[in-house]
């Protein structure tokens, strides 16, 4: 079948094949993302509990209806799609990852370091989950837990500027301020919006350091 051209086209085919087998999970998870890509977030959450009707082990549907979830500032509705994912497969990485996320935004630290443990065990390159259990470990004091989870975060994507900042925050705990200057400055750089109370803390050590 030849490509789609645009992603109308693409939607047009996806209906075509649901019209065709109305019980095809694969089909409706690939409308409802073409929909969310167009961000037709209310016909794409349609489709989406269709699919989890049609294929109840589909991992992925139950995650793509968490983010809705999260749009709407709804954690628990987020949290019980994504504990649904990795019930249905339990080495599902993005699940545990966005699990551990629900859990940090609640408060429920300990919580969220496990869930995000489990992630990056499932999936050794989930930057994403890196740099939420980065948070979680400066959150409850671990600096040099922080610090290793950051540096692994930088040996993924050396240009990701939260991690960046964060290692600037994390090397001001430890007293190394050159190094705090140093991730400072790569995260201004890289477009990062420092909390001007950071920039200031480290700005009183820089001539030390020039």
């Amino acid at each position: 079948m030849p490509k789609a051209k645009n992603a109308e086209e693409y939607i047009a085919r996806q209906q075509v094949a649901i019209a065709g087998n109305p019980d095809c999970g694969v089909s409706r998870y690939n409308l409802a993302v073409a929909l969310l890509g167009l961000k037709k977030y209310d016909e794409a959450e349609k489709e989406l509990i269709a699919t989890i009707h049609c294929s109840p082990n589909l991992a992925e549907a139950y995650v793509q209806l968490g983010g809705l979830c999260l749009q709407r500032d709804d954690l628990d509705g987020c949290m019980a799609y994504n504990q649904q994912a990795v019930k249905v497969r339990a080495g599902f990485s993005e699940g545990h990852g966005n699990i551990g996320f629900v859990h940090l935004q609640k408060g429920e630290i300990d919580e969220a370091i496990r869930s995000l443990q489990k992630a990056i065990r499932w999936n050794p390159n989930f930057l994403q989950a890196y740099a939420t259990l980065a948070n979680a470990y400066l959150i409850k004091g671990l600096i040099d837990e922080s610090i290793q989870t950051n540096l692994k975060v930088l040996e993924l994507e050396p240009s990701f500027a939260i991690a960046h900042n964060n290692l600037a925050i994390v090397y001001l705990e430890k007293g190394k301020y050159d190094l705090a200057i140093k991730h400072v400055d790569k995260a201004v750089e890289l477009g990062y919006e420092v909390a001007p109370e950071l920039l200031k803390e480290i700005q009183a050590f820089r001539k030390e350091f020039e």
